[in-house]
């Protein structure tokens, strides 16, 4: 029999209607935890080090499905993306000592006991919190966003919405990358300042100054955009849609403008993706898992020689996950949220 451990929580008291709140959510110290995998399991218990938070838990708190994943259950531990350390394993593919990322509970320990979708982390030679963000999740959702979707060649003009986000920072790099012309908006001064002085971004702008959203894209690209990498929805895309050049392409990640609004917003300009010859792609990340691999063969390259920055937004313990992961629908958070549970 293993050592038996507190285990603190952070568990969803109810369904959640609208926009998140921290009293959506409970931190729970009552539980305890065996640090063994139970005889018959070839799962994994795991010590949870960093949390990813992440725009796509509010569906899930709302009890519907995200894509693949399931809907969180009220009195239950939330789930989402995490960097770990194995404390046991029954499974072949992990021993203890290894480090992994992947879906784990917000919790001090979780006992996984389907393994096989974690991934080992093997370079640690890059901060282990990147495998919330840049290395994990949200950078394979930016590269093939823009590299696999929509392939953007040198010279072109590439528009990113939500662009100091966890994603939108990495896309305007990846593009620069590929000789592009880089615009992003965000909500703030301090992200529209990061964007150009820190992000390499050509141009930003804050859209909440903007009352025409047309006009603003037309004032910053005035021959056209090629590409658009979406991450907002709503307005912003009908807009967008009149900007494009013929034979573009705009990569939808998320429509973050409409998640809580009781009636989405319709769009009004789509003849525009056949006047226009326009290619408009939803994906889900999990679809790109099997290329990780090649995902990391371009990523840590640019990562080590610092050619890519990337912006991290830390939370200390775990008791205060509730309050960043709300801040991230409020736009109170620079980058990527992540919660440090424990620093090994």
């Amino acid at each position: 029999m293993g050592e038996k451990v507190r285990n603190m929580k952070v568990k969803l008291r109810d369904w959640v209607i609208g926009t998140p709140k921290e009293s959506d959510m409970c931190v729970s110290s009552e539980d305890t935890i065996e640090l063994e995998v139970p005889e018959g399991s070839n799962g994994v218990i795991l010590k949870n080090l960093y949390l990813s938070c992440d725009p796509c838990l509010q569906f899930l708190m709302k009890g519907t499905y995200y894509g693949c994943f399931p809907p969180h259950s009220p009195g239950q531990p939330i789930t989402g993306y995490g960097v770990a350390k194995v404390v046991d394993s029954k499974h072949s593919d992990f021993k203890k000592g290894d480090l992994i990322w992947g879906i784990i509970g917000w919790e001090e320990y979780s006992l996984i006991t389907n393994p096989e979708s974690l991934f080992k982390i093997e370079h640690t030679d890059v901060p282990l919190s990147y495998y919330t963000g840049i290395l994990g999740m949200p950078g394979i959702t930016a590269w093939a966003g823009i590299y696999e979707v929509c392939d953007p060649k040198e010279g072109e003009y590439v528009y990113v919405s939500a662009a100091s986000g966890a994603v939108g920072q990495l896309v305007g790099q990846l593009a620069k990358l590929r000789g592009c012309y880089v615009v992003g908006s965000a909500g703030s001064k301090k992200k529209v300042d990061l964007l150009k002085n820190k992000l390499g971004f050509d141009e930003a702008f804050n859209y909440n100054e903007e009352s025409d959203f047309d006009a603003a894209l037309k004032r910053y690209f005035p021959k056209g955009i090629d590409i658009y990498f979406d991450n907002v929805g709503g307005k912003m895309l009908d807009a967008v849609l009149l900007n494009m050049r013929i034979h573009g392409r705009i990569s939808v990640c998320g429509m973050i403008s409409q998640y809580n609004l009781d009636e989405p917003e319709g769009i009004k300009n789509l003849m525009n993706l056949v006047f226009k010859r326009l290619r408009m792609e939803g994906y889900e990340v999990p679809d790109y898992y099997p290329l990780y691999s090649k995902f990391l063969e371009t990523l840590l390259p640019p990562i080590r020689e610092g050619k890519i920055t990337y912006i991290e937004d830390f939370a200390q313990g775990l008791e205060n996950s509730p309050s960043a992961l709300v801040a991230l629908f409020s736009g109170l958070n620079i980058g990527k949220q992540v919660v440090v549970v424990s620093h090994e």
